[in-house]
């Protein structure tokens, strides 16, 4: 069964900065574009920023020129560098991605979130 786990998360001062990281496992075959959400108390999820298989990438125009994704396909991992962070950033960051296995073909998976709190 194919899964999503983050990791790096946490409490950071504002203009400080954090890397978030979400590696999926399992039977994959292929993993399409990748995504990061945030959800804050009280609000939508929106999404942050995508990237491609072949590197493309897009962001919410709350976080250009602060947030970078990148990804690392040989080993499945998606990152989120988040530099220079507001305590509007606070949120749960949720990874999610296009995936194709073998026993269930393509779908769309979540990870479980991870809480990053920027203080002020």
């Amino acid at each position: 069964q194919v899964q999503l786990v983050e990791s790096g998360g946490g409490l950071v001062q504002a203009g400080g900065s954090l890397r978030l990281s979400c590696r999926a496992s399992g039977r994959i075959i292929r993993v399409g574009d990748m995504n990061w959400y945030r959800q804050a108390p009280g609000k939508q999820r929106e999404l942050v920023a995508t990237i491609a298989r072949r590197d493309t990438t897009t962001y919410a125009d709350s976080v250009k020129g602060r947030f970078t994704i990148s990804r690392d396909n040989a080993n499945n991992t998606v990152y989120l560098q988040m530099n220079s962070l507001k305590p509007e950033d606070t949120a749960v960051y949720y990874c999610n991605a296009e995936i194709i296995d073998d026993q269930l073909g393509l779908k769309e998976y979540w990870g479980q979130g991870t809480q990053v709190t920027v203080s002020s």
